[in-house]
């Protein structure tokens, strides 16, 4: 019996599981943002950051960036629910794991803060991952966590997540939109919507924000993580704060960047502080127990995010049509060849294709609906999403131990 598969979002009539195969066997992964750069050194074009202001130069202020078409020489080969994940799956040791080892209440909500900040991976001034089509799933699993993300929404842009460990003890689920502004000397970008880890085991729940990225264009091209971040659990009426610190420079030199201080302290007591926490992300984060002065290392990313693993297909006839991998497998190899003119070419077929189709879903009042994933619209007019399953299934693709 013929299979009806999506390439490209297109119904193709696939006769025999070996033409299955093949067309879901073109799936490009490329190394996690890490310590070390990578992919990026390699990509830098000459004159970028003259190139990345004209690029603007007729964009307005205020401007909203959620849909800007970036030319795929400014593209990283990998999609933005790629990115997402990575932050999840790739890791050099198991800190959500340590979240639920925790012997008590205090010792699990600081390691779920230790796991926050490395999901916070080094950007790259000059490059972006693809805007996810609608429908674009990616599927990975490291050891026994397996991982599942959907965009979920186009218009606005929705990326949900959905990751279970094998022994159901942890359980994520995001659902958030990027909200690139422009502000004329400088690109800030939000993410709103919610991140939730909940420890199954212990009962408990914690949301998690995550900091804004801002990309300054003038007078020094620079990018970094900025903002505040909250941890929050109510189950056990603890919280932290922490702020991701802005260069303090004037021309992006010499400041606290990648700075990141904090504390940790109970919600029916604010004023009160258990723990500080000092460092930068990419180096060493300290946490001091402020009642006896002892200081002991929270987060270290030379453990967490160096060296990382390239993800791998295990099994081709697993693998998605939907899966970012493969949607942009096409546009990825050709940027790793840097084949410029073969790069825009596909870029443009996989975007005018996803246009086609919400066309032709608009003439037929038809309304698409997420496969792994219920959508609905809060009180304040936001998306939510969660998952259809309980659990999130052993994925085609994994990170080689």
């Amino acid at each position: 019996m013929a299979n009806r598969v999506l390439i490209g979002y297109e119904p193709v009539q696939v006769e025999s599981e070996g033409e299955l195969e093949a067309a879901c066997a073109a799936a490009v992964l490329t190394p996690p943002l890490s310590l070390e750069g990578g992919l990026a050194a390699e990509l830098r074009p000459a004159n970028l950051a003259q190139r990345v202001l004209s690029l603007f130069r007729n964009v307005s202020p205020g401007s909203d960036l959620s849909h800007f078409q970036l030319p795929a020489t400014f593209n990283l080969p990998k999609s933005q629910l790629q990115m997402y994940g990575e932050g999840v799956y790739c890791a050099g040791e198991d800190l959500l794991g340590r979240c639920a080892r925790g012997k008590d209440s205090l010792e699990r909500l600081t390691a779920v803060v230790a796991w926050s900040i490395s999901t916070t991976r080094p950007p790259i001034f000059g490059f972006a991952p693809y805007n996810p089509v609608l429908g674009e799933t990616h599927h990975v699993s490291h050891g026994p966590l397996n991982v599942l993300l959907e965009q979920v929404s186009h218009r606005p842009p929705v990326s949900a997540l959905h990751a279970t460990d094998a022994a159901g003890d942890v359980r994520l689920v995001w659902c958030q939109s990027p909200v690139p502004k422009f502000h004329g000397a400088s690109i800030e970008a939000a993410v709103r919507g919610r991140r939730e880890v909940r420890l199954v085991r212990h009962g408990e729940r914690y949301e998690v924000d995550c900091p804004n990225l801002l990309i300054r264009l003038l007078p020094a091209p620079s990018v970094e993580w900025a903002g505040d971040v909250r941890v929050v659990c109510a189950d056990s009426g603890l919280e932290a704060e922490l702020s991701y610190c802005r260069t303090r420079s004037f021309f992006g030199f010499g400041g606290d960047a990648r700075c990141v201080r904090g504390r940790v302290f109970r919600s029916a007591s604010r004023e009160e502080t258990v723990y500080e926490i000092d460092g930068f992300w990419d180096r060493t984060v300290s946490l001091k127990d402020v009642a006896t002065g002892e200081v002991s290392v929270l987060y270290d990313a030379q453990q967490a995010i160096t060296n990382l693993t390239t993800p791998a297909v295990q099994d081709h006839k697993g693998v998605a049509p939907s899966e970012s991998a493969v949607v942009w497998g096409e546009v990825s190899d050709a940027l790793l060849k840097k084949d410029w003119e073969k790069a825009r070419q596909a870029k443009r077929l996989v975007e005018d294709e996803a246009r086609r189709l919400a066309k032709e879903r608009n003439e037929k009042g038809e309304v698409w609906t997420p496969k792994h994933f219920s959508l609905s619209q809060n009180k304040n007019g936001e998306l939510e999403c969660w998952p259809l399953e309980e659990s999130v299934p052993p994925a085609p693709i994994v990170v080689p131990s």
